[in-house]
């Protein structure tokens, strides 16, 4: 919602940022975002893993949430984490990061993630409708398939945020775009940052901003609101123990050892000008 939101009100136009929000796939988005077809991309997850593969000249200037906006849900008869062993769990992509923090979550509670349960891919937007039909015991849920899940009496076994030190929503560009056109990077990351003040602060703006965007209705657009809000970062930048446990994740996915700086991966130097700005100027939504 960020991006639509600093569109709407006008904020990237007040940064003379002529903004077009374009719907692409996380992989093929980083593959425009290299061919120069777009500026930002924001699967900038994706991003760092193509960075740790290949050292492409990739970094994440902002990130939206401090905490993962993922769940696990199962059916009712499992009770606790350690009930699934055995079992099989939808996932969102058998090497997507979700999984592989998934796996770091259930050593926490005794299980060997690699080998005591059994992942499965439904495909695109299916983990729910596997999980309700009985197809698979567990499945990792984004917010909104979250809901579907809650409502039909599945039940929630964790949430990742309150598991794990990790961001989410992170938004990537290139290293060329950064030395070549530095100002335009700062004027969209601060356009953002005004859109992130917004959302912090005015919940009836968010949720009627949420209802025009996505189409969902009032009900489910407050309560994703409510449950959400708490995620959202103060000034668009994690801490370094955040940035690291990320990368962690990040070569495990890419299946590489090399170790990568988190001044390699994120630069949220933008951000902070742009939050210090906003202080000094005591710009408020």
């Amino acid at each position: 919602m960020i991006y639509p939101v600093a569109l709407d009100k006008g904020y990237m136009k007040e940064e003379g940022i002529d903004l077009k929000i374009t719907y692409i796939e996380p992989t093929p988005s980083i593959q425009a975002l290299m061919a120069g077809s777009v500026d930002f991309a924001t699967a900038g997850t994706s991003a760092l893993v193509v960075l740790a593969r290949s050292n492409a000249p990739l970094k994440v200037p902002l990130a939206v949430n401090d905490r993962v906006l993922q769940w696990l849900l199962s059916r009712p008869n499992i009770t606790s984490p350690r009930e699934l062993k055995g079992k099989k769990i939808a996932t969102t992509g058998i090497a997507a990061v979700a999984t592989f923090m998934l796996k770091q979550i259930l050593t926490k509670y005794g299980l060997d993630g690699n080998k005591d349960v059994v992942y499965l891919d439904p495909g695109l937007a299916n983990q729910v409708t596997a999980l309700i039909s009985g197809v698979v015991d567990a499945a990792i849920l984004g917010p909104d398939l979250r809901y579907i899940g809650l409502d039909n009496g599945m039940k929630e076994l964790f949430y990742y945020g309150n598991e794990i030190k990790n961001s989410w929503g992170t938004l990537a560009t290139t290293d060329r775009l950064i030395k070549e056109q530095p100002k335009t990077v700062a004027a969209f990351v601060k356009a953002a940052l005004k859109a992130l003040r917004f959302i912090r602060k005015d919940r009836e703006g968010t949720v009627a901003a949420t209802i025009k965007f996505s189409g969902i209705d009032r009900s489910q657009a407050t309560r994703l609101y409510d449950d959400l809000i708490n995620t959202f970062t103060a000034n668009g930048t994690v801490d370094d123990e955040t940035q690291r446990n990320d990368l962690a994740i990040i070569r495990q996915v890419a299946g590489v050892t090399t170790d990568i700086p988190n001044s390699r991966a994120y630069d949220f130097s933008f951000a902070l000008d742009a939050d210090k700005q906003l202080n000094q100027a005591g710009w408020k939504p």
